[in-house]
């Protein structure tokens, strides 16, 4: 198709848009408006790309990509829950720490994390994404490793709201990378694959608590965790900045015919790649999207649970009557449960068209009653009754990180325009944040209504436009079909592009 048009930034000279320009116009779209892989996908059309080419494309992708994000997953959520296996071995004593001060580690982590959110999604549309996310494992793993030189309250909680600031960056740009790499059908799959690593990471964490718990010389046990988990996060910090490409089209591992073939998969997702250009309008445009405010109350209402389980696991475990070095491999199952329920629902939204919000749905329900059982089991005056019951309980709520994984492939998948895609996904690791600082029953029900209402929300608006295209023809045209994947390589949001079509 040669016909262009403009996108909503603004030429030079001219005023900068407040909305999208109709669909009527019929110009050159500005420098700005185009994606920065623009030039490669206009090198070949995205229909003709070799299905044999492609996979071998894909599996070289996978082969580069999974191990940098699964590794970086998995280090920051132990260094985010080292506290976790600190607690049981002296920390609060060898930072003397009193009252409620424990508890507020973790909200200032969240604090952190939140005041974080507007610039991490600024900057990660602004620079380049592979070194901007290496440069902040290598200062996340700098604060982990220095974390035993505090020695009071006013110490460790500076150093973790520090930690909360870097490591805000790491879940918006996995999403822009699963965005910028692979289809929307290949998305699942990928995200689960180093969402799991929590899993994994509670698992390795666990192991090493029960370890630490055997080392009876030289420094007080709680510091060897924050050692020996800041010592690997710096090293992967260097790994990181030399391996990760920041876009397709620079990547080394791929050869020029591959670096086009890999921008035309990601093209026929009708979102572009990547463009560093902030548009007023794709703001207005993702403050007024009910999908926005959606996966922002589905987020807060996510992470009120998941704040105290992830948190105070060893804690809580204590209470059910077992002793130190129990509540670390007592943990184990928990996890392993995490990451089982993640592939297996990775593996379903990948496999079955449209079974996303199914599969949120299920794990919301399995937590509800997890949650119920929690609530009403009695516990008895020592803490032990009925202790098995309410620790299997314990474990399935791990099926929490089901529904907020697929809130992040709904991110990725059925937002267009980077700049709505990355203001989405800050709104919504707002909502983390905010609910990581804020029980655990109410948490999921309101979790769970809110993917039915993202359900009906979403379908209705593929209902709406299958109609609209009908009254054309019985489905896109070959012309439409090209014409909407070109206005995702113009940057244009899911709200503007008529053939574009919700994942559910």
């Amino acid at each position: 198709m040669d016909d262009k048009f403009p996108i909503g930034a603004a030429t030079a000279g001219s005023p900068v848009r407040a909305s999208a320009p109709s669909l009527s116009e019929k110009t050159a779209p500005a420098s700005e408006d185009l994606d920065e892989t623009y030039n490669t996908y206009k090198q070949q059309d995205a229909r003709d790309i070799d299905p044999q080419e492609g996979r071998t494309v894909l599996r070289r992708i996978d082969k580069h990509l999974l191990p940098l994000l699964m590794g970086t997953y998995l280090l920051q959520y132990l260094d985010k829950t080292s506290i976790n296996s600190a607690s049981v071995f002296g920390l609060e004593e060898g930072t003397n720490l009193h009252g409620q001060q424990y508890s507020w580690l973790t909200s200032l982590f969240y604090i952190g994390y939140l005041v974080a959110q507007p610039v991490a999604g600024y900057a990660l549309q602004r620079l380049p994404l592979g070194k901007f996310i290496g440069g902040t494992v290598l200062a996340w793993g700098l604060l982990t490793i220095t974390t035993p030189a505090c020695t009071n309250f006013a110490g460790i909680a500076a150093n973790r709201f520090l930690l909360g600031i870097f490591e805000s960056v790491v879940n918006p740009g996995f999403v822009l990378c699963l965005s910028m790499w692979y289809t929307a059908g290949e998305q699942p799959m990928r995200m689960v694959s180093y969402y799991c690593m929590n899993g994994v990471a509670g698992i390795f964490g666990g192991l090493l608590g029960y370890a630490v718990g055997h080392i009876t010389t030289g420094l007080p046990q709680w510091q060897y965790v924050f050692l020996i988990f800041g010592s690997i996060s710096l090293s992967w910090g260097v790994v990181f900045l030399v391996f990760m490409p920041d876009l397709p089209t620079t990547a080394r591992f791929l050869s020029v015919p591959q670096k086009i073939i890999a921008v035309e998969r990601v093209a026929q997702n009708r979102q572009g790649v990547k463009n560093h250009h902030f548009k007023t309008y794709q703001m207005w445009q993702c403050l007024r999207d009910p999908k926005t405010w959606i996966l922002f109350v589905m987020s807060i209402a996510a992470q009120i649970p998941n704040a105290a389980q992830s948190t105070f696991t060893s804690i809580i475990l204590k209470t059910f009557g077992f002793n130190v070095l129990q509540t670390q491999y007592m943990q184990i199952p928990g996890n392993a449960i995490q990451v089982v329920s993640l592939l297996a629902s990775g593996y379903i939204s990948s496999r079955f068209p449209n079974m996303r919000c199914v599969v949120m749905l299920v794990g919301n329900l399995i937590c509800v009653a997890a949650g119920a059982a929690l609530v009403g089991l009695p516990s008895g005056s020592d803490g032990t009754e009925n202790r098995w019951g309410r620790l299997v309980a314990l474990w399935l709520c791990s099926f929490q990180s089901v529904g907020f994984s697929m809130s992040l492939i709904m991110v990725s998948s059925n937002v267009a325009g980077y700049t709505k895609k990355q203001l989405t996904g800050a709104i919504l690791f707002v909502g983390y944040c905010v609910g990581n600082d804020v029980a655990i029953l109410v948490g999921y029900s309101v979790k769970t209504l809110m993917v039915v209402v993202l359900y009906l929300y979403m379908w209705s608006v593929n209902k709406k436009r299958d109609r609209e295209a009908a009254s054309l023809g019985s489905q896109l045209s070959s012309e439409q079909e090209k014409d909407a994947i070109e206005r995702g390589m113009q940057d244009v949001t899911e709200l503007d592009n008529p053939g574009f079509r919700y994942v559910l």
